[in-house]
């Protein structure tokens, strides 16, 4: 059996020692500094948690007190260079000065409500993109792949193939370099990539795919009898966006359009130096007769 020196107490011992007379060594250590006061227990009057508690619920005051909280580095608001400013609630209070309270609230974005002055040092909100309900391409884009290329062109409902034999003399300074016969199909693509260009341009100025020549039928109604209309085919050149230009004559064509071709135009691409003129064989065996 353990020695009641060593025997752990029950909470009623413990009850029992502190209510004890005081021991010899602390008696001593009291006597040694009779000046010092005794320290207020929790439940004594002159406790700060009793004070609190008293002055909280007391009939004389009617509003609770409580800590004011010190202001950090969240009630502050920064500018654009890092700097602080005023602080948030007092920004907020004067945006919304004269302003009705219906539109106080409600989802904020960064700005004050309409009618709320606004500062110049805040950003404006950026417009939201409204939705683009026109054809991607990219059904066309499946149909007009070729090896794995996909050709930025397609060809119009009128596309016809031409009667006239058109052809394309091309000129390097003074000399004639090539002759291309050019009414074998209703269109021909012009560009730096051969897998899909019909008459390959390699100068680096231009594109891959840089403009396409197209014959086209087109319907105008007859001089004398308007039961009746004339049909013609006619030959077009088309700028497919490239990055140097078409010109024609010298001056640049507008992309994505439209523009015909007569006998005698010169045509060049990018910053080639090389022209192609356009003539059919009515024209050059009219210029070869005597």
């Amino acid at each position: 059996m353990p020695s009641p020196r060593y025997r752990s107490r029950s909470p009623v011992d413990r009850r029992r020692r502190s209510s004890s007379p005081l021991s010899p060594k602390r008696r001593r250590r009291e006597s040694r500094s009779p000046e010092r006061e005794q320290r207020p227990s929790d439940y004594s009057s002159h406790s700060p948690q009793r004070r609190r508690s008293d002055a909280r619920h007391s009939p004389d005051t009617n509003v609770r007190r409580s800590r004011k909280p010190s202001p950090g580095l969240s009630s502050f608001r920064l500018d654009v260079r890092g700097n602080r400013g005023k602080r948030a609630d007092e920004g907020e209070r004067n945006a919304y000065e004269g302003v009705e309270e219906s539109k106080r609230y409600g989802k904020r974005q960064g700005s004050p409500p309409a009618g709320a002055p606004s500062n110049s040092n805040e950003q404006k909100p950026v417009e939201k993109e409204l939705p683009n309900y026109a054809p991607s391409g990219a059904l066309a884009a499946e149909q007009n792949t070729y090896k794995g290329v996909v050709i930025k062109y397609s060809e119009p409902p009128e596309a016809r193939k031409p009667k006239t034999k058109w052809r394309l003399y091309v000129f390097k300074g003074k000399d004639l370099v090539d002759t291309l016969l050019i009414h074998r199909q209703s269109a021909y693509l012009l560009g730096r990539d051969r897998i899909v260009a019909d008459i390959p341009i390699d100068h680096p100025s231009c594109s891959k795919q840089h403009a396409a020549l197209q014959y086209r039928q087109i319907v105008t109604p007859h001089p004398t009898d308007p039961t009746q209309s004339l049909r013609e085919v006619k030959l077009y050149i088309i700028d497919l966006t490239s990055a140097n230009g078409t010109f024609l004559n010298g001056e640049r064509i507008d992309d994505s359009r439209y523009v015909e071709l007569k006998i005698g135009d010169t045509i060049k691409f990018g910053f080639s130096t090389r022209e192609y003129v356009v003539m059919n064989e009515d024209a050059v065996e009219d210029q070869e007769a005597p």
